[in-house]
């Protein structure tokens, strides 16, 4: 496996991924597909992006990682997303991500990184407490676009 700086070369197999993701449910907050387009400005050339982080293994995208400024976070916080192709997860794909996306943050002078996951998102909340990340916000009204309540954790992770 590859760990590498995503490019806009990737953006094609990112939305790809991501898609199914949303496609299968449960685990995103996106409930409806995203364009190519959409996926570039989020994940790659968008000026929010610090960073984000790809792994691959012959030519195939196993996952990818975005650590982003929010307007919405304290001055020195970025937000951080993690999609990892579905049945691959738990494989060591997201800590390889976490390694390279962590000297990222640390060079962009991030202090602490936040994750907003899915209060019913089971396998993410364990994701991010192996990282080390400690709740310290919950929203169990927090809905979906649909209108389904499905709650919502944040977690930090103190650099």
């Amino acid at each position: 496996m590859i760990v590498r700086p995503a490019t806009a070369q990737d953006a094609e197999a990112m939305t790809a991924l991501q898609n199914e993701i949303i496609r299968i449910g449960g685990t995103t907050a996106y409930q409806q597909p995203r364009a190519r387009g959409e996926v570039l400005e989020s994940y790659v050339t968008g000026l929010a992006v610090i960073g984000c982080q790809l792994a691959e293994e012959k030519g195939q995208v196993l996952g990818f990682q975005v650590v982003g400024r929010s307007p919405e976070l304290p001055e020195g916080w970025a937000d951080i997303g993690t999609f990892v192709q579905p049945g691959l997860q738990a494989r060591g794909i997201g800590a390889a991500l976490f390694a390279a996306s962590l000297t990222a943050a640390r060079v962009a002078g991030v202090r602490v990184l936040n994750a907003s996951i899915r209060a019913d998102n089971v396998p993410g909340l364990a994701y991010y407490a192996r990282r080390g990340f400690v709740d310290y916000a919950s929203n169990p009204d927090w809905a979906l676009a649909d209108g389904r309540k499905v709650g919502r954790i944040s977690r930090r992770f103190d650099l």
